[in-house]
């Protein structure tokens, strides 16, 4: 995964949480669904590295 992206796709997804390509789809449609009702616009098949990561590991406090 390549720390300069700002989008994961699909297969990102799947390598970072080491799980298959259609239940990363479904995580990113799940994110994605949660960032809309926020307001968001977002793409398809793409997540926002940041929301990702602070929705699968949380912020750091220190």
């Amino acid at each position: 995964m390549n720390a300069n992206k700002n989008y994961l796709n699909a297969a990102d997804v799947s390598a970072y949480m080491g799980i298959s390509i259609p239940m990363a789809y479904k995580i990113i449609r799940k994110l994605n669904d949660e960032l809309r009702a926020q307001g968001f616009i977002t793409v398809s098949g793409r997540i926002n590295r940041r929301y990702f990561e602070h929705k699968v590991n949380g912020f750091k406090t220190a």
